[in-house]
This record gives structure tokens, C-alpha cells and sequence, in this order.
């Protein structure tokens, strides 16, 4: 208790100097927290469309074709009647 006592009439330098004008002096304490999630977030999202881009490029390149769907012979057999060809075995 006695300590507290020893500075009560003294001022710090910077308020004594100053005289009756408050200046609030605030540092800079970083990026804020919401601006880094945001960072973080779209960073991921911009890598996940890159990554999936990536891999549908080698997807066709390495990747062969689709195949077509078996024509039937009853199709076949159909659309030879409307070309004017006869069908083999007829």
C-alpha cells in the first residue's frame, strides 16, 4: 500500500508534456481474425477449382473415348429398310 502512495503525485511524461489533451496512440495488432478466415477460405476454395480443372484437363488426355451404345439389330434393320437397302438374309 505504501508504494501505490510513493506514485500517486507523480504524472508519466507523456501526459505531462501534454497538459489536457488526450491522445490516444494504438498500434497496429495485426491482421483481424475475421480477414484471415476469410483468406484461409477462399485460398481453399480458389485451390479446390484449380486442382479439379487440373485434373479434368489430364482426364482428357489420358482417358480414352466413351464408348457409343450397342445399336440394336432391330434398329439396324430399320434404318436400312428407310435407306432403300435391303437387309442381308432377305
Amino acid at each position: 500500500m505504501a508504494e501505490e502512495s510513493d506514485f500517486a503525485d507523480k504524472v508519466p511524461p507523456s501526459f505531462y508534456e501534454m497538459g489536457n489533451k488526450i491522445i490516444y496512440e494504438t498500434e497496429a495488432k495485426g491482421l483481424n481474425p475475421g480477414l484471415i478466415v476469410l483468406l484461409v477460405v477462399l485460398g481453399l476454395l480458389l485451390i479446390f477449382l484449380v486442382g479439379n480443372y487440373v485434373l479434368y484437363l489430364y482426364a482428357q488426355k489420358t482417358l480414352p473415348p466413351r464408348k457409343k451404345k450397342p445399336v440394336s439389330k432391330k434398329k439396324m434393320k430399320r434404318e436400312r429398310l428407310k435407306q432403300g437397302v435391303s437387309a442381308p438374309g432377305e
